[in-house]
């Protein structure tokens, strides 16, 4: 059942608003927080010490090779 009643104000003042608040500019490192299993954790954990590199890096490496080959496929 669809409720008449309208909440939103007819007039919404956006004057102190700020733009671009909450823009990610391209290149930024992100934290996202992300849950993997454990055994996919540990494979890259140790890749990641083998090469002496961050996880972080790896991951990410990983993961825009994946990207250009999704793109290749299109």
């Amino acid at each position: 059942m669809k409720s008449e009643k309208n909440d939103m104000p007819a007039d919404i003042d956006f004057s102190k608003g700020v733009r671009g608040l909450h823009h990610i500019p391209p290149g930024a490192k992100v934290l996202m927080p992300v849950s993997i299993e454990k055994g996919v954790w540990e494979y890259f954990s140790g890749k990641a010490e083998q090469r002496g590199v961050e996880l972080s890096e790896l991951v990410t490496e990983v993961l825009k090779r994946d990207m250009e080959i999704n793109e290749a496929l299109k």
